[in-house]
C-alpha cells in the first residue's frame, strides 16, 4: 500500500448514523473534532443540511438547493468527538434515520488569512489531513482567497451565504469547468467562476460571477488536497459492465462522491459510504442535488476494496460507456505508525 502520514483516518473523517429523537442529542464516538458536518435522512424526502465551525452552530447551509444561510436548531454545539444535534426535522426529527459525514479542519474557527487579494474573515486548516473551511466577502473584481492548506487542494465547493445562487464546485478536471453541486447539470467551460486559474500552495482564484465573488456578499469555501493513502480526488471512464471499472485510490475508500461530467448527460451527485449497509456491495446511496431518501436500487452499486473502488452497475449514473465521472474519496487501510506501511501478518 502506499505510505501515508494519516495514522488513523477517523481522527479526520468518519460517517455517524443515528436515529432521530425530535429533540437534542449529542452524538459522539465519532472520532475527532467535527468541524464540518454533512446531515441527511435516509429514511424520508428532507434537505442535505450543512453546518460549520467557521460560520457557528446552527448556521445552515443546503446543499441540494440555493437559499442563502439560515439559522436553525440543527447542529447546536461542535464537539472534540462529535456533535449535537437540536430539534431540527432535517438533523433529528423522531422516528427517522439520519447519516453524518465529520471532518476535521483546524480544530475551531481559525483566524484571517492573509495569502490572497481578499483576506478571509476566518480560515480553519488542517494541513494533515488536507481539509480546510474559509469564510470571505466578495470584491466583484478577479481575486484569489488564502486556503491555508500549504499545498493546492484538488477539489474545491463554495456556497454565497448572503444571497439565494447555485454551489460552485472546482473539481480535478481543472479552473477552467464549472459544475453546481446541487443541480444534475454537466461541467461546462467557463472563466468566471475560477478565473481560470489553478490553485497554488496558498490561494485560490475566483472570477467576477456573483455565484463565488459578488460585491459586498459573504461565502463559504471548503478546500481539499490530496493526502496520500487517506483522500483521493480524480476522474474514471465508464465501461458499461457490471465487471465495471476500477478506480485506484492506495486505500479502502470510507466515503465516495461521483458525479457524471459528460456534456449533454444531466446525472445526479452520488455519495456511499462504508457504515450503509457496511458492506459489500455497496447501493445504498443518496444525492447532494435532491431531497430523496436512501436510494436502494443496484445502479447505485459498488465495491469498496482495500485499494480502490470497483463499479458494479452498467447505469449511466456511475458506469455508463464512453462517459467521465468525477470522484472525491476519502478512507484508509491498514498502517502501522505514520509513513511506515503495514506489514503482512
Amino acid at each position: 500500500m502506499a505510505y501515508t502520514t494519516i495514522n488513523k483516518s477517523t481522527d479526520y473523517f468518519n460517517t455517524k448514523l443515528w436515529a432521530g429523537n425530535g429533540s437534542s442529542q449529542a452524538l459522539t464516538g465519532v472520532g475527532h473534532q467535527t468541524d464540518m458536518v454533512w446531515i441527511k435522512s435516509r429514511t424520508d424526502t428532507r434537505k442535505h443540511n450543512m453546518y460549520d465551525v467557521v460560520r457557528g452552530v446552527q448556521k445552515r447551509i443546503v446543499p441540494n438547493d440555493t437559499p442563502a444561510e439560515d439559522t436553525v436548531p440543527g447542529v447546536t454545539a461542535f464537539g472534540t468527538d462529535g456533535f449535537t444535534v437540536g430539534s431540527e426535522t432535517d438533523t433529528n426529527g423522531g422516528s427517522r434515520n439520519f447519516v453524518g459525514w465529520s471532518w476535521k479542519a483546524g480544530a475551531g474557527q481559525g483566524s484571517s488569512n492573509t495569502d490572497g487579494s481578499i483576506n478571509t474573515t476566518y480560515t480553519s486548516a488542517n494541513t494533515t489531513a488536507g481539509f480546510s473551511i474559509s469564510t470571505y466577502t466578495g470584491t466583484g473584481s478577479n481575486a484569489t482567497v488564502g486556503h491555508g492548506l500549504g499545498v493546492a487542494p484538488k477539489f474545491i465547493i463554495v456556497k454565497k451565504r448572503s444571497g439565494a445562487v447555485s454551489w460552485a464546485v472546482q473539481t480535478s478536471t481543472g479552473a477552467g469547468y464549472e459544475m453546481n453541486l446541487n443541480n444534475t447539470e454537466a461541467q461546462t467551460s467557463t472563466s468566471n467562476y475560477w478565473n481560470s486559474t489553478e490553485p497554488t500552495s496558498s490561494v485560490f482564484s475566483i472570477g467576477t460571477n456573483g455565484i463565488v465573488n459578488e460585491s459586498g456578499a459573504t461565502y463559504v469555501a471548503y478546500c481539499f488536497a490530496e493526502k496520500t493513502g487517506y483522500s483521493k480526488f480524480g476522474s474514471y471512464e465508464g465501461n458499461a459492465s457490471t465487471d465495471g471499472t476500477f478506480v485506484y485510490t492506495g486505500f479502502k475508500p470510507s466515503w465516495i462522491l461521483r458525479k457524471c461530467i459528460t456534456s449533454g448527460t444531466a446525472e445526479n451527485w452520488l455519495i456511499t459510504d462504508n457504515k450503509r449497509p457496511g458492506y459489500n456491495v455497496t447501493q445504498l446511496g443518496l444525492f447532494p442535488n435532491a431531497t430523496n431518501a436512501e436510494d436502494t436500487a443496484a445502479h447505485n452499486a459498488v465495491d469498496m476494496l482495500s485499494n480502490g473502488f470497483k463499479m458494479r452497475s452498467t447505469d449511466n449514473r456511475t458506469n455508463d460507456s464512453n462517459k467521465t465521472y468525477i470522484y472525491m474519496a476519502f478512507g484508509q487501510s491498514l498502517v502501522g505508525s505514520n509513513n511506515i506501511p503495514c506489514t503482512a501478518r
